[in-house]
């Protein structure tokens, strides 16, 4: 699952279905110095957080029960390993820039 952020504050899902990855995609002509995501916060230039109610809301999201349940498994198994921020209920995310 990518989330993908986008100049203006928009964010999407991209390849929602895919619960064996999560990270944040950045295009590289996003200044992050400048620009903020509700339900985003940058850590560093590699890691994010992104609030876990945040995720079912965006666009790109499967609208089935099957997806809700496969999420809830994903971030699960993300707490049992240690990636989830507790005090801010959120997914720790890789940060990868693409041009």
């Amino acid at each position: 699952m990518i989330i993908e952020c986008l100049d203006g504050g928009a964010v999407r899902l991209t390849e929602p279905s895919d619960f064996r990855k999560f990270k944040l995609v950045l295009r590289a002509d996003v200044r992050t110095d400048t620009q903020s995501w509700n339900g985003i916060t940058l850590l560093d230039d590699r890691n994010a957080l992104v609030s876990i109610d945040l995720v079912p809301t965006l666009p790109g999201r499967p609208d089935d029960a099957s997806w809700d349940q496969d999420y809830a498994v994903m971030v699960a198994k993300a707490r049992e390993h240690g990636w989830i921020d507790a005090e801010r209920q959120a997914i720790r995310a890789h940060i990868e820039r693409v041009p």
